[in-house]
């Protein structure tokens, strides 16, 4: 999957990103320090499997500490979205263009409220951000839709051509199947046997409505240490109530990523609490340090957001299963690697899907999974749960 970072300029997205992936990306204090997008590797992160066999994993792919494993997953930086960016202002034709193959969003906004809209210092809205931005989005899906709309419903009324299928053709670009036109007609409440008679009002509702399901959100509150941010982070929970939205300080976790890099603490990433090497720590960062301790840690179950974030957009947003390849008698790859991968599939995926996804051969040539916990055979149709540890057996 791909999850691209979305917001106006300046408020945080490429420290976001950094504190994610460690990846060596340009970071300032000013509008459109991102251009073309960054491309790198975050981390969900799962109880290991490890533990209950009472072993050690090391994976091929991500990483495990403290029987937490880190599974990789795909994030992309895009440059800043201002007002009027589907229709071309600032970088909006390219960003938007960069976005079409994400699966999700993470709207990054400065819940501080000290960035303008062009994302300048100065005072800014966290709740008129979050509608921009959105809006923005709604306008994009909405232009690529009113492109052909002319032919489009002409088509439908002479051809009765099937809608759901025409729609998702159009939209195939930006990952749309005809299951999400379908699921967004019904969610919508409009009728698709009159779409030819669509109001301007009633196209931009759809737009949304597929735009919604098409391209989920969750929103960083970002800076939430900041004066004033934990007074306008309540103020979005009131306005939006039934948003994701998860309290963040993307230079906090940035700070304590690099500083364990650097073996000056241990830290696990999501945790709320990390050990000082106090002999390698001189007088200034002890003090940034207990700083981010006292004004995130300690105030925030999710510690700095970021790594909680990034599970909910998987695990809670797109509802993706973790599930492990594991023999039923040995646990290690033929190289002796302990449980060396992790897969991520969609809720609903079956034990046939699973052996597609470690590889074709195994599907085509598929005979049962065992369940490497009980022993038990499993037929194809098995429906996966997360955490499942089991092995594919091929003619």
């Amino acid at each position: 999957m791909l999850i691209g970072l979305i917001g106006k300029p300046n408020c945080g997205k490429s420290t976001f990103f950094k504190a994610s992936t460690l990846a060596n990306v340009e970071i300032g204090n000013r509008p459109f320090v991102t251009i073309a997008p960054h491309h790198g590797v975050g981390y969900v992160k799962i109880d290991c499997i490890d533990k209950e066999f009472g072993t050690q994993c090391n994976p091929r792919t991500g990483f495990c500490i403290n029987h937490m494993r880190f599974v990789p997953v795909d994030l992309m930086d895009v440059a800043g979205l201002v007002e009027g960016a589907s229709e071309g202002k600032g970088l909006g034709n390219q960003f938007l263009d960069d976005l079409r193959q994400a699966d999700a969003f993470i709207q990054i906004i400065d819940v501080s409220g000290t960035t303008d809209s062009g994302g300048k210092e100065g005072k800014g809205d966290p709740v008129l951000d979050i509608k921009m931005l959105e809006n923005e989005l709604d306008l994009w899906y909405l232009g690529i839709f009113k492109k052909v709309w002319k032919t489009f419903s002409r088509s439908l009324q002479q051809n009765k051509e099937n809608f759901a299928k025409a729609v998702a053709k159009q939209f195939s670009g930006l990952k749309v199947t005809e299951d999400h036109v379908k699921k967004t007609i019904l969610q919508s409440g409009l009728n698709s046997e009159k779409a030819a008679q669509w109001t301007d009002v009633e196209l931009k509702k759809f737009a949304r409505s597929l735009r919604e399901l098409t391209k989920p959100m969750i929103i960083a509150a970002n800076k939430i240490d900041k004066p004033l941010a934990r007074q306008n982070y309540d103020q979005l929970r009131a306005d939006f109530p039934h948003r994701i939205i998860i309290p963040c300080s993307a230079d906090s976790e940035l700070a304590l990523r690099e500083a364990a890099k650097a073996g000056l603490i241990n830290y696990v990433p999501g945790e709320r609490d990390f050990k000082i090497n106090h002999e390698k720590l001189n007088d200034k960062q002890k003090k940034a340090l207990e700083s981010i301790k006292e004004n995130v840690l300690d105030i925030y179950t999710e510690g700095t957001g970021v790594q909680s974030i990034l599970n909910s957009v998987v695990f809670s947003l797109l509802k993706y299963l973790a599930v492990f390849p594991a023999g039923a008698s040995k646990l290690a790859d033929s190289k002796g690697n302990v449980l060396p991968d992790c897969y991520l599939l969609p809720e609903g995926s079956t034990a046939l899907d699973f052996a597609a996804t470690i590889h074709t051969d195994f599907a085509k040539n598929f005979v049962k999974a065992i369940d490497a916990r009980s022993k038990k055979a499993l037929g194809k149709n098995y429906i996966l749960k997360h955490r499942d540890a089991m092995e594919i057996v091929t003619k």
